[in-house]
């Protein structure tokens, strides 16, 4: 069987959700048995989203791999339990990196080097790889940005090549709004079929329109859609607002999303698969009547997608332990002693979150010192569990100076430290430790106990580690290193086993965390919270 390939775009607005879409569609095929992947093509220049600060785009999410890439790729394995790598996430910086250095090698022996055919070619050879590679039924490519777009034009050039070069085996979904005037109280397509001719007018002729709507589309509104734009009036499907984005692929089935796309590649159709592990995860979200409250402490917590990975392993450890979240955001640089206790007392369990550079961490402090003395359930990630190291080294050990060689570089405790391999590094790009690594865990240790097993591998994204030379000091008050990497004997993690459940983790185990798999740690967590609760 040849590959498929589907491209969703987007027209009218952009967040309308392209990647809920794709990924739905993906579980869905996979829940029919097909071997499905997803790619994320994103039109700016970055090479990666590693360099972009999260208030232009919201969290980096990190493949097995060690590519920073969009937060899609998240949403991607979440729900299919896919492991992404590199190749499935590209930028018009990488394909424009790939062309330059090929002209420079003279691979394209004195020629012009234009945008077609050299930089299309290279976006339709990325599309391919990834099929032709790994043997798929099924490559989704979402194309990032909205149809008009300037910077989106080559890739929209390519999905038209590829159109026409594949034939059957290829089709375009196009996600569209369809807003809701509410003086006039009614729904407009307008805004829909101005974005179809747009993308009819660079050659491309969508075979499925996926209409965003918060209001039901009646048959007569998509039967108007249809015509206006050639699509088949069974093509054309409303995806509506939902209280979860999990019930998205639920939604897209009893539309026939799947079918129309099987019917439309030439593929059997056959019968509607269960779905029953996911169900019973729906289920299990509906059904909880009790909730915890967590409190997470960070510097970006104005914007909803910058701990988006955070966010989604909590809510489905919540679901597991048959709880509703309630997440409570908590802006570190508007926290010290004289209000932690205020801010604080309510939660039933704190999470500081990961990041880089100065701004907000004596907030953390303030937060982990108050969490640590009234034994709250707390975890750290990343920057998180080098500021439970910090706190404990000031207040505990009683170095008032200690830090991390990040926020001060000549101070005399350096309890958190450049790691050794990232000391001549000049390039800010893709250059920290990134990735799955092993770690060993301590036998007995609450961190074992959670994942059941002392060998597991995790993802990073850090530059900065504890200090080794402090260990022996820190064990001695009751601050454990129960896990570390095998081969550089880094400490991965961190724990006070006086305390309920006081965790910190120098990788990500968010990034490690789906709907059907959901993170031992964070499940762990959430247990630990409502024992400690009650």
């Amino acid at each position: 069987m040849n590959t498929k390939y589907i491209f969703v775009t987007g027209g009218v607005v952009s967040s309308l959700g392209k990647g809920i879409i794709s990924a739905s569609l993906a579980k869905l095929l996979q829940a029919r048995g097909y071997n499905v992947t997803i790619q994320k093509f994103d039109p700016y220049i970055n090479i990666d989203p590693g360099t972009l600060n999260p208030y232009e785009h919201g969290e980096c999410y990190v493949t097995v791999d060690g590519h920073e890439a969009d937060l899609d790729l998240g949403h991607y394995e979440r729900f299919t339990n896919i492991r992404t790598t590199r190749a499935n996430n590209i930028t018009t910086g990488r394909i424009y990196k790939n062309v330059i250095e090929k002209e420079r090698r003279g691979d394209y022996l004195g020629k012009t080097v234009q945008i077609i055919p050299h930089i299309t070619d290279e976006i339709k050879r990325n599309v391919k790889l990834l099929g032709s590679k790994n043997n798929y039924d099924f490559v989704i490519t979402e194309i990032g940005g909205t149809v008009g777009d300037i910077e989106s034009l080559p890739f929209i050039e390519s999905v038209r090549q590829l159109r026409w070069e594949m034939g059957r085996d290829c089709l375009c979904i196009h996600l569209t709004y369809v807003p809701f005037i509410a003086a006039a109280k009614e729904l407009k397509t307008k805004p829909t079929q101005h974005s179809v001719k747009q993308l009819q007018e660079v050659g491309i002729q969508p075979d499925i329109l996926v209409l965003r709507t918060e209001h039901e589309l009646n048959s007569s509104l998509r039967h108007k859609v249809a015509l206006f734009c050639n699509v088949d009036a069974d093509a054309v499907i409303q995806s509506i607002d939902v209280p979860s984005i999990y019930e998205v692929p639920l939604m897209m089935q009893a539309q026939k999303l799947d079918e129309i796309v099987l019917r439309k590649t030439g593929m059997e159709v056959g019968a509607v698969p269960e779905m029953k592990p996911w169900r019973e995860f729906l289920s299990r979200m509906k059904n909880a009547k009790e909730s915890v409250r967590i409190g997470l402490v960070g510097k970006y917590v104005e914007l909803q997608d910058a701990y988006k990975s955070i966010n989604e392993a909590l809510f489905q450890a919540a679901t597991y332990n048959d709880r509703k979240l309630d997440l409570q955001y908590i802006h570190s640089e508007k926290l010290d002693d004289g209000n932690v206790e205020e801010k604080l007392a309510s939660m039933d369990g704190l999470i500081i979150a990961p990041g880089f550079g100065q701004r907000g961490i004596e907030g953390k402090f303030a937060a982990l010192k108050y969490a640590r003395e009234h034994d709250i359930p707390t975890f750290g990630i990343c920057l998180g569990m080098q500021c439970m190291v910090i706190e404990f080294a000031r207040n505990v050990l009683g170095y008032k100076d200690a830090n991390s060689t990040e926020m001060e570089v000549h101070v005399k405790h350096n309890v958190i430290d450049l790691m050794e391999s990232q000391k001549s590094i000049s390039n800010m790009g893709g250059t920290m430790r990134l990735g799955e690594y092993d770690c060993v865990l301590r036998e007995g240790s609450k961190a074992a106990e959670a994942y059941g097993k002392t060998h597991i591998k995790e993802r990073h994204r850090h530059r900065f580690e504890f200090n080794g030379e402090y260990r022996t000091e820190f064990e001695a008050a009751g601050m454990q290193c129960v896990g570390e990497n095998p081969e550089t004997h880094l400490v991965e993690v961190v724990e006070m086993p006086s305390l309920t459940w006081y965790i910190g983790t120098q990788y990500h185990p968010e990034y490690n965390s789906t709907v059907l798999n959901p993170n031992p740690l964070f499940v762990s967590f959430v247990k630990a919270v409502i024992k400690h609760k009650k």
